[in-house]
This record gives structure tokens, sequence and C-alpha cells, in this order.
């Protein structure tokens, strides 16, 4: 992807990642107000909103500053992940327990039914009826 401002690196960085300003900016301790004036090219950003961004979002620093190379170092983040982390912290701990509770026997039904389809394959290649 040619993307030939930093200001317009840097938006790349957001709408890939599926955010929307308020919460890219937050990931990374900015004012939605100063962000915003980032992305539309009214200010610049400094080498710490760089080291913010790239730090955060695993972003290659040479690319958001000069355009060289890949957008990511590795595989972006998983920040559908990180925002529900943030929505079950923000929860009274009674119903945190609650969510985790049913979360954590949802991923065990889960296991469970895989294991079962892993050994109905099993029983069929082996004509085990």
């Amino acid at each position: 992807m040619a993307v030939s401002s930093i200001r317009e690196r840097i938006k790349a960085v957001r709408k890939t990642l599926g955010m929307s300003q308020k919460d890219f900016c937050r990931g990374v301790f900015l004012s939605q107000s100063f962000y915003g004036q980032i992305e539309t090219g009214v200010r610049s950003p400094n080498e710490r909103v760089y080291e913010l961004i790239s730090n955060k979002y695993n972003v290659n620093k040479e690319w958001l500053v000069t355009g060289k190379g890949d957008m990511f170092y590795e595989t972006p983040p998983d920040v559908e992940m990180e925002q529900l982390v943030n929505i079950i912290r923000e929860l009274d701990p009674l119903f945190r327990e609650y969510i985790i509770t049913q979360i954590k026997s949802l991923a065990s039904l889960h296991r469970e039914s895989k294991e079962r389809q892993k050994t109905a394959m099993q029983n069929q290649e082996s004509g085990v009826p």
C-alpha cells in the first residue's frame, strides 16, 4: 500500500485496524482533537506519537515515518480482544465474575464439541461405526 504522507499512513494504520478515531487515540493516550488534527494535516506528529503508535499497535516505525517497509512488524494486534477486555474491566465486579464464568463455560463446551467432532472423524476414517 503506497501511502505518501505521514498523516495518511497514520490514518491507514487506524483504518487497517478497523478502529474509530476515538478508540485509536485512546489506545495511544492522545486526545481525540489532537489526533484529528494530525489526520487532517493541521498538526504534525512528533517522535512521541510515532513511538506510541508503533509500540501499541505493532506498527513498523520506519514505515510510519518514511513509508518504507511493511506497515506492521508482525500480525496486527487483536483489537477486538483488547476492546472486549476493556469492556469487561469497566463492569461491576459481580457482573464481571458472571461474564467470565459464562465465557469459561462456553469455551469448555466448544472444546468438548471439537473433541467429539475429531473423534467422529477418526472413527469414520478407521471404519468404526
